[in-house]
């Protein structure tokens, strides 16, 4: 899989969300998207889902202009709710058979016994941890070349949080790409392989974790830091 990005440029009102970006996401990797508040994640999740339009520049997946069929490959999971108060996880389950030939009903059940969800529990009734734990399992439970999740972690705490990691962990095969986007950066450690820095909807930098661990001593942590440091004090 490669997913191209080049000078990818969107406004909201006078307010660039994305400011000129050019990256190239490869196929096999797990890339953990950073930055502050307003940094323009959230925005190049959804424009790479199709979800929104770029006033400027280009995306390409696998080698063509992104269209709406490449929906069928590309898994993404916003930080909103976006299912129906009546349903229960089966419900959410079968909705998502219905749309997606890659969801794996057995994956889906699976890893809902993980997150320790009962499949017939109503959404209406779950709490912002749970309906959390809900969205990633159903996402994971595709078999999709890119899986994008934007805050995932949030509302889940801590100690069931290294659970979820584990579980997200073991749902990656070995030719997936996965972007995450988390203000929670020490979660990120164990598994990402690139990290994306971003800041007023420009990229800023890009670092090897292993690297930075291995050659620099520098956990994703203390490169955030420094990177953001230094940004300011330009």
């Amino acid at each position: 899989m490669e997913l191209n990005c080049s000078n990818v440029t969107k406004k909201y009102v006078l307010k660039k969300a994305i400011d000129d970006f050019t990256y190239t996401f490869t196929g096999g990797r797990v890339y953990a998207l950073l930055g502050p508040n307003g940094s323009g994640k959230s925005t190049l999740m959804k424009t790479i889902a199709g979800l929104t339009t770029p006033e400027k520049g280009t995306i390409s997946f696998n080698g063509h202009n992104l269209t709406y069929r490449d929906k069928a490959h590309i898994a993404y999971m916003p930080t909103e709710g976006y299912f129906f108060p009546y349903m229960n996880c089966l419900d959410a389950g079968n909705y998502y058979k219905d749309f997606f030939n890659d969801f794996e009903v057995d994956k889906y059940m699976y890893l809902l016994d993980k997150m320790e969800l009962d499949p017939k529990q109503k959404i209406r009734t779950m709490s912002s941890g749970m309906l959390a734990k809900m969205k990633i399992a159903i996402t994971m439970a595709r078999n999709a070349d890119l899986i994008m999740l934007d805050e995932p972690f949030n509302g889940i705490d801590l100690i069931a949080r290294d659970k979820v990691m584990e579980t997200v962990i073991q749902s990656i095969s070995e030719d997936m790409t996965v972007i995450i986007s988390s203000h929670l950066v020490d979660e990120l450690e164990k598994i990402v392989d690139t990290a994306v820095f971003m800041k007023d909807g420009r990229l800023v930098t890009t670092i090897d974790a292993e690297s930075a661990r291995m050659e620099e001593n520098e956990s994703l942590q203390d490169a955030y830091r420094r990177i953001y440091t230094e940004e300011e004090n330009r």
